[in-house]
C-alpha cells in the first residue's frame, strides 16, 4: 500500500503531525500506524486523566529555559509555532483551553477525552487513515521512497515521519539508517527515602530548596512527601536537570533541603530562631513552629536535632539553636533509588539533536524523513512543555512536507 505520508506512532505527535498535513492539503493520502491496539493512549492519562496542553509561557526566549534538553534547538521552532498557537490552534478545533494558577493549561472540560475526540475527529474529517496494531519491522529508502515492512503487509511512501516517543526498537531501526541515538534514561522520577524525619508523613508538602550533594545542581518548588520519599515539582525539576548525571550514580546521592528557601544563609535562620525565642520563651519548642511550617514535619526536626519534648523555647542552647537552624536549612538525606512519577513517563534521550534540521524536523542523515515529539533528545519538566514540544515540531514538519508535495 502506497500512502504521500506515513506517520508512525499514533499519539499526540503523530496525530497532530498528520492532521496539519491533511488539513494543508486534503489531496494527500495519509496513514497513521500505531503499534498498539489503541491510539492517543498516553494522552488518556497525562495530567491525572486531564491532559496538560501547553503552559501559559508565550515567550520564547523564556519557554526554552523549561527544556533541560533541547533548549537550544527549540528556539527557533518556538518562533514559528508557541503556546499562544497552540491555543489557537485547539480553539479552532472546537476546544477551550483554562489556565489555572501555576500556568498549566487543561481543556475547560478537565478531561483528556476531550483532547482525543478532538483529535480522533480531525483526522476523519482530514481523511487520514488511523492502523492499528502494525509493527515496524524495518525501514528501507530508495530511488521511489520510503518503503517499510511491518507486522501485517508492507507500505510505501514519499515522506516519512517518525513520532513514536522513547521506542527502543525504532530507534534500533534509525541506527540502522544512519542515525545515533543518545542512550535513553529516566527524566521524570521520585526519590527513594527512608528516614526517620519524614517516616508516616505522607502528603505533607512544604516550599523547599533542593541541592545534589557535591553538585551545583539545585531546584526550588513544592516538595511532597510520600510513603517512598520525596516527590512533587521540585523533586521531578531536580530530576530532570540532572537526569543523566544521576542515571551514573544509579540513583544512589545524597541531597541537602533547605525547609525555608526564603532563606539563603543559616546565619539568618539562627537570628529568627533567637527572636522567636525571645517572643514565644514558655511554649514548647515542639509545639510552636514559626512560618506556618507542617506541624508534623517541624516536630520530626526539632527531635532531629536534639531538643527533648519538654524542652521550651526560652530553654534552647545555642547548640541546640545551631542544631535546628541545620534542620531547617541544612538536612541531608540519602536516596536510594527512585520511582516513576505516576504513569506520565518520560525520558531524555533518543534522536541526537546534531542529526534534526529544526528548521523542517527533517533528517540531515536521509532525505524525507522526519521527527516530531519525545523520539528526539527532547524533554522537559512537567506542566505541558512535553506536549508543546510535540505541537511545535509536529507543526514544523507538517508545514515541510506539505510545501515539499506541492
Amino acid at each position: 500500500m502506497h500512502y504521500d505520508v506515513i506517520v508512525v506512532g499514533g499519539g499526540a505527535a503523530g496525530f497532530f503531525t498528520a492532521i496539519n498535513i491533511g488539513e494543508k492539503n486534503p489531496k494527500l493520502k495519509i496513514a497513521i500506524l500505531e503499534r498498539g491496539k489503541e491510539v492517543l493512549s498516553k494522552v488518556r492519562i497525562s495530567g491525572g486523566g486531564r491532559c496538560n496542553v501547553t503552559h501559559a509561557c508565550f515567550e520564547p526566549k523564556e519557554l526554552v529555559k523549561f527544556y533541560p534538553r533541547g533548549e537550544k534547538e527549540l528556539l527557533g521552532p518556538f518562533h514559528q509555532f508557541c503556546s499562544g498557537d497552540t491555543i489557537e490552534w485547539f480553539e479552532k478545533h472546537g476546544v477551550q483551553l483554562k489556565i489555572e494558577d501555576d500556568g498549566r493549561m487543561f481543556p475547560t472540560t478537565d478531561s483528556s477525552q476531550t483532547i482525543i475526540d478532538c483529535f480522533q475527529k480531525a483526522a476523519q474529517k482530514a481523511g487520514i487513515q488511523v492502523l492499528t496494531g502494525i509493527s515496524v519491522q524495518g525501514i528501507f529508502k530508495n530511488e521511489k521512497g520510503w518503503k517499510l515492512d511491518t507486522s501485517k503487509e508492507n507500505f510505501s511512501c514519499d515522506k516519512l515521519v517518525f513520532t513514536t516517543g522513547s521506542n527502543p526498537k525504532i530507534w534500533s531501526l534509525l541506527e540502522e539508517a544512519g542515525h545515533k541515538i543518545i542512550e535513553p534514561v529516566s527524566s521524570l522520577f521520585t526519590f527513594n527515602i527512608k528516614d526517620k524525619r519524614i517516616k508516616d508523613l505522607m502528603g505533607v508538602a512544604t516550599p523547599a530548596t533542593i541541592k545534589i550533594k557535591g553538585k551545583k545542581l539545585e531546584a526550588t518548588g513544592p516538595l511532597l512527601i510520600t510513603h517512598w520519599g520525596m516527590s512533587g515539582p521540585g523533586i521531578l525539576r531536580l530530576s530532570a536537570w540532572g537526569a543523566r548525571m544521576l542515571a551514573e550514580k544509579n540513583y544512589h546521592f545524597n541531597v541537602t533541603i533547605n525547609w525555608l528557601p526564603q532563606f539563603d544563609d543559616v546565619e539568618d535562620v539562627i537570628e529568627e530562631i533567637k527572636s522567636f525565642r525571645l517572643e514565644h520563651a514558655k511554649k514548647l519548642t515542639i509545639k510552636r513552629g514559626f512560618f506556618d511550617f507542617p506541624t508534623r514535619l517541624w516536630e520530626r526536626l526539632v527531635i532531629a536535632a536534639g531538643i527533648s519534648e519538654q524542652t521550651t523555647w526560652a530553654d534552647l542552647n545555642g547548640k541546640q539553636i545551631q542544631a535546628l537552624a541545620e534542620q531547617l536549612t541544612r538536612a541531608e538525606f540519602q536516596v536510594n533509588g527512585k520511582s516513576t512519577f505516576k504513569e506520565e513517563f518520560v525520558t531524555a534521550g533518543g534522536i541526537d539533536l546534531r542529526e534534526v534540521n529544526f528548521k523542517t524536523m527533517e533528517s540531515k542523515i536521509c532525505s524525507d524523513l522526519f521527527f516530531a515529539g519525545e523520539i528526539l533528545n527532547i524533554d522537559a519538566i512537567t506542566g505541558g512543555f512535553n506536549f508543546q514540544n510535540a505541537w511545535t515540531t509536529g507543526f514544523i514538519a507538517a508545514n515541510t512536507i506539505v510545501n515539499s508535495l506541492k
